[in-house]
């Protein structure tokens, strides 16, 4: 199954507004609760992964394969991101050695 040449604009189209939103809404996040908000947010994108899954499980021809693929290496690559930062962040709540409390 082939994407027609309105489908692949409209699908173009879709993810160009998706990102125009989304720096838009992240933008107006203040800096001090910038780390937590995102750091949350990426690790519940691992909903989005399995989505990603399902689309390349299904998905027809090579460039539906490279883009499901993509989006499959970008949500996790997403995902681990989001653990990370939030380890990093409980790491600043930890008492110290020899640190009284």
């Amino acid at each position: 199954m082939e994407l027609s040449a309105f489908e692949l604009l409209t699908a173009l189209f879709i993810i160009v507004l998706a990102a125009f939103v989304g720096f838009e809404v992240v933008s107006k996040v203040p800096t001090m609760l910038h780390t937590p908000l995102m750091s949350g947010a990426n690790a519940v994108h691992g909903v989005i992964v399995v989505g990603a899954m399902l689309v390349a499980a299904t998905a027809g021809g090579p460039i539906g394969i490279v883009l499901a693929l993509l989006a499959v290496i970008l949500g996790t690559i997403n995902v681990v991101g989001g653990f990370v930062v939030t380890d990093r962040m409980l790491e600043m709540f930890k008492k110290r050695p020899g640190e009284r409390g």
